[in-house]
């Protein structure tokens, strides 16, 4: 189990940072769509760390519903199919939104296309306020942009946002040399550089968020989304994850 330098519980690490989940993170064992029981479980592990005083935005990805949508999507032009999934994260943000207020905390959604009726456009210094006023904000439609994926969204609203790392969460606690879920002597890197991520072809990021970040300076925490209490356990020091930076 790797440790990380410095606090201790009730003592946070970092002040501000992103987390980044899938769309596929919430559907839960189902093969598409929103599980509430599973996206209420990680609005509580969210909240564990906002008790903690720490600042949190969120992207989410909108795989669990585009998925589902895709055989329809087969032939169309690329833009108007990235335009879908886009749509997708918001309903997705919406639905986090929803169990995020029901455990009583204040959160924002906030759209790179604008949708005023159910939600907030991009403006940056209204983000960075409510994040100081300790609400939980997080960043729907992706950039606002075809071609780009969540991950590259989430790392350029982090550094936007002046986040201090990005915290990837999957289904594994954190970068293998190769699939742990088919080969049992897979191993996990405690560090690894944003050059090896890339050269490796290791499945962290795609190549632009990883380039973004490392130009950055924004280091990637990959953990499990999966383990309960991982998140806030990192925070507080401890946790099994691999840490992405020069």
């Amino acid at each position: 189990m790797q440790h990380q330098d410095g606090g201790t519980a009730g003592d946070p690490t970092l002040r501000r940072v992103m987390l980044k989940i899938s769309g596929e993170a919430l559907m839960g064992d189902q093969g598409y769509g929103l599980h509430p029981p599973t996206v209420e479980r990680i609005a509580r592990e969210v909240q564990s760390v906002h008790e903690m005083g720490v600042e949190i935005c969120m992207v989410i990805g909108g795989g669990n519903i585009f998925r589902g949508l895709q055989g329809s999507a087969q032939g169309m032009e690329r833009t108007t199919a990235d335009y879908m999934g886009m749509l997708a994260t918001v309903m997705n943000a919406l639905a986090m939104q929803g169990a995020m207020e029901s455990l009583g905390i204040h959160t924002r959604v906030i759209s790179a296309i604008p949708m005023d009726q159910v939600c907030e456009p991009y403006i940056r210094r209204r983000a960075v306020r409510h994040l100081e006023k300790k609400r939980v904000v997080i960043f729907a439609a992706g950039t606002g942009n075809p071609y780009f994926t969540t991950d590259t969204a989430a790392t350029l609203r982090a550094s936007e946002m002046s986040c201090e790392a990005i915290f990837k969460g999957t289904k594994v606690d954190g970068v293998y040399d190769r699939d742990p879920m088919k080969y049992p002597d897979a191993r996990r890197y405690d560090r690894i550089t944003y050059d090896e991520v890339l050269q490796k072809h290791l499945k962290v990021m795609d190549a632009s968020a990883i380039a973004l970040a490392r130009e950055n300076g924004l280091p990637i925490i990959v953990f499990s989304l999966d383990a309960p209490g991982g998140f806030r356990s990192i925070l507080a020091g401890e946790g099994t994850y691999t840490r992405v930076e020069d």
